[in-house]
């Protein structure tokens, strides 16, 4: 019996599918029989090297891939993906097993200036940067179940961090929105229930991304991720593909507003 019957026929819907932990997950699931929809914004000479890695990717696993290079933080794109979806692929009702998050978009400023440093974090970085990275996962959510697409038992997985919990420099407006993503998800594991839809966030281990590199002090974080991490090696985005693919399994049904540790006991210490 071929390992891919299980989701066969089954969709992912990623959220910031083009690299990191979002482009991971595609290619795992992909090697696992699920069809893939990214989301994701790039530029048209980056995106041609993309499309042709995910139509590698497809081919290779006889699933279905389909890129959307749109804003996924607005109404308009939003209700174009949801169109398009639909007519491109003819897709039935309740086909999407996996909603993801993996969408990084945020100000990385301080909240007070200091000598030399006089652009500062505005209330409005930090009301894009929270919508960006938390409260858009319900807006997609509503509207996926609006359109009736879910599967009886699908999946919401949404990616914090230990930022949320203590201080990095220029990391205040993605702690506060990673903070906000973790009450979001125990509110929306209760309330989402009775429609079939488990939600969990991962916390992944310091990981080599293009996003983290991004704050300020990056490099201290992944000098030390090494010698922290108990299993003597940082977390991969392969690592938090694996854990995301597990959460879509049938044994993974009573698994509900949990946030799982995915660092290789990286947060013990």
């Amino acid at each position: 019996m071929s390992k891919n019957i299980p989701f066969s026929g089954l969709w992912a819907v990623i959220l910031g599918g083009s690299s990191g932990f979002g482009f991971a997950t595609a290619e795992k699931l992909a090697r696992e029989g699920m069809n893939v929809a990214a989301l994701y914004r790039e530029t048209s000479v980056t995106e041609k090297v993309l499309l042709e890695k995910f139509s590698k990717l497809a081919s290779d696993n006889g699933v279905t891939i389909l890129p959307y290079n749109i804003n996924a933080l607005n109404e308009d794109g939003r209700s174009k993906f949801l169109e398009k979806f639909s007519a491109e692929n003819g897709l039935s009702n309740h086909k999407v097993k996996l909603l993801l998050h993996s969408i990084a978009r945020g100000n990385l400023k301080p909240l007070a200036g200091t000598e030399g440093v006089s652009d500062v974090l505005s209330t409005e970085d930090i009301q894009f940067t929270t919508y960006a990275m938390s409260n858009s996962l319900l807006d997609w959510t509503r509207d996926i179940l609006k359109a009736e697409l879910f599967h009886p038992d699908a999946r919401i997985i949404g990616l914090t961090s230990e930022g949320a919990h203590k201080y990095w420099d220029g990391y205040a407006a993605v702690s506060i929105a990673k903070a906000s993503l973790e009450s979001l998800a125990k509110y929306m594991a209760v309330e989402f229930a009775p429609f079939g839809l488990k939600t969990n966030l991962i916390q992944a281990g310091i990981t080599d991304t293009s996003s983290l590199k991004m704050i300020p002090g990056s490099e201290k974080l992944l000098e030390i991720a090494n010698t922290r991490n108990p299993m003597g090696r940082m977390t991969q985005p392969e690592d938090v593909a694996n854990v995301i693919y597990l959460l879509c399994t049938d044994e993974a049904f009573w698994i509900n507003g949990s946030i799982i540790h995915v660092d290789g006991g990286e947060h013990c210490r």
